[in-house]
């Protein structure tokens, strides 16, 4: 057999059943392959939407992506997609191709050593026509092992070559044993020590915590110490259904949870980084003790600080010991599970602020609340990034299947393609994408991509024709905030133009006709909401405006 074929039957034997990317020179021959052995690739219209879509591959089911790209241009199109990746510890392997080793003057020629390590991914090269089987089984166990993309970098001319060995392809799981890690026993009783003697305990969940299935020991811990329950933006929602979870910790917290955790003298984190957005920039916690579980060996808090006590452990087995302890001396707090805080959590949700809106658009807030109301909660949730995210990442609140937030990297335009991605990971599963005009106009072409596998995707476009980051900065120095605005087409006219859905709403009811006819019979559409650039998020009010209500 060539090697181009033995590399396919390696990535089918690792468990890959689906691939995105662009064919060229450098990967055709693989690609046919994979074709032909049932490994289904989804072409798409732009290199760095493919790695866009195995990065929403992972972060939905925690398996390895798989995007591809040809040698030269093909691979440095996926610049920000690997670095979004990496920001986002996302598995992802890219079979990206390389020029012939014979040719220096290829046109085409790139090194990709020096790009990969550029863009905060792992590489590994296949040096010789007969390392194919090692090179594919170091790229998927770096990727498993260190969670973050590695680029399978593949010169054209070795693929064309022989590959005489027919042993059996041993896959990377071989390399992984799987272990659980258990806490320390003495960093346990060091861990009850502080929250025995807390007053107001804060539990965090993150990530980490849901991955590990640690929902029932989480919400045992809360009930025993008397901890209101909030999250990371990466797991928001998750547990929502508890009767005293507050929200996101951080920057999207609501006002009530604010306070709350303002009055916090003991924070427990499980699975969550504690970086500078979810303590929002050390503000939230002012008078808090931390105790800190996570499966790392350790984990820096925002502020080059250390938890008071850290605990590496396995999310769901660490929660389970520490609850033992502490069951163990009897402790069982009242904390923040009072009638006074309940009844101040009945309006945590609310945005009472007034503002004008302006003709023929339509409050961006009434938009969440509507999709709230009539997408049913089986259907994932994916939520954007830049200024329109704020009004999305406070207020969605029911708990659902899946739901991803984006920021990695704190750049715009990522999030349609992890949909894409995540959806067709989960068996085109429906979802639900609420993202800013700026973002989605960059991959708006991926909307064809998602017309032609009939991925059930309902995109609601939060349309204020402007970038609304720069506008409102602009607009609180009194310059002239004009220069961040950009119109758009009619979305929904572009979708139906790609033969999908869509549909322009100019007031709320568009939004509701159009959000029931999808939940009806969802497939791939496009809801142009206009909103009025006049309501600004509650994160934007507090940072720019020095207003909290």
């Amino acid at each position: 057999m060539k090697v181009y074929q033995r590399l396919a039957q390696a990535f089918k034997a690792e468990g890959v059943t689906n691939l995105f990317g662009i064919m060229g020179d450098a990967n055709m021959y693989w690609m046919h392959e994979l074709d032909k052995i049932g490994v289904k690739t989804l072409e798409v219209r732009h290199e760095g939407a493919g790695l866009g879509m195995a990065d929403g591959w992972a972060r939905a089911t925690r398996a390895p992506g798989v995007a591809t790209a040809t040698c030269g241009p093909g691979v440095s199109q996926l610049a920000t997609a690997f670095l979004t990746a990496s920001r986002a510890s996302s598995p992802i392997v890219a079979f990206c191709g390389e020029h012939p080793t014979t040719d220096d003057e290829y046109n085409q020629r790139l090194d990709n050593a020096r790009f990969a390590a550029a863009c905060e991914a792992g590489f590994v090269r296949m040096n010789s026509p007969d390392a194919a089987d090692d090179a594919v089984r170091k790229a998927f166990y770096l990727a498993k092992l260190e969670s973050r993309p590695v680029m399978l970098s593949v010169p054209m001319d070795f693929q064309q070559k022989d590959f005489d060995d027919d042993e059996p392809y041993q896959p990377s799981s071989t390399l992984l044993p799987s272990r659980i890690v258990h806490a320390d026993p003495d960093a346990l009783q060091r861990a009850a020590d502080i929250i025995a003697g807390a007053k107001k305990p804060v539990l965090i969940v993150g990530r980490g915590a849901k991955w590990s299935g640690a929902g029932p020991a989480v919400l045992a811990l809360a009930d025993r110490i008397g901890a209101v329950v909030a999250t990371t933006l990466m797991a928001k929602t998750w547990l929502s259904e508890a009767e005293y979870h507050v929200g996101v910790s951080g920057t999207y917290a609501t006002r009530t949870a604010m306070q709350l955790f303002e009055e916090a003298d003991c924070v427990v984190a499980v699975g969550a980084s504690l970086n500078r957005y979810t303590t929002e920039h050390g503000y939230l916690y002012p008078n808090a003790r931390f105790v800190h579980l996570d499966s790392k060996p350790h984990v820096m808090m925002h502020g080059i600080r250390s938890a008071d006590c850290y605990v590496q452990t396995d999310a769901r087995a660490g929660v389970e010991a520490l609850e033992r302890v502490l069951a163990s001396r009897s402790v069982k707090m009242t904390g923040f599970r009072t009638p006074e805080v309940k009844k101040r959590l009945v309006h945590n949700y609310e945005d009472r602020a007034e503002f004008p809106v302006e003709s023929g658009t339509v409050d961006p807030r009434e938009v969440i609340q509507v999709l709230e109301e009539l997408v049913p909660p089986s259907v994932d949730l994916y939520t954007g990034s830049g200024a329109t995210a704020g009004f999305a990442n406070i207020l969605f609140r029911r708990p659902r299947p899946v739901v991803l937030a984006s920021h990695f990297f704190g750049c715009i335009g990522q999030m349609m393609p992890a949909a894409i991605g995540a959806s067709v990971a989960l068996g085109n599963r429906p979802g639900l994408l609420v993202d800013g005009d700026a973002s989605i106009m960059m991959h708006l072409a991926e909307f064809e991509t998602m017309v032609r596998y009939n991925v059930p995707l309902l995109m609601v476009c939060m349309n204020n024709e402007a970038l609304g980051s720069e506008y409102y900065k602009l607009d609180v120095k009194k310059m002239n905030a004009g220069l961040a605005t950009i119109t758009t087409p009619d979305l929904g006219a572009v979708a139906k133009a790609f033969g999908g859905k869509g549909k322009l709403a100019r007031n709320i009811e568009d939004v509701r006709a159009a959000a029931a006819e999808w939940v009806a019979k969802p497939g791939p559409m496009m809801i142009d909401a206009r909103i009025a650039r006049s309501v600004v998020t509650l994160p934007y009010r507090r940072i720019h405006y020095g207003r909290d209500e």
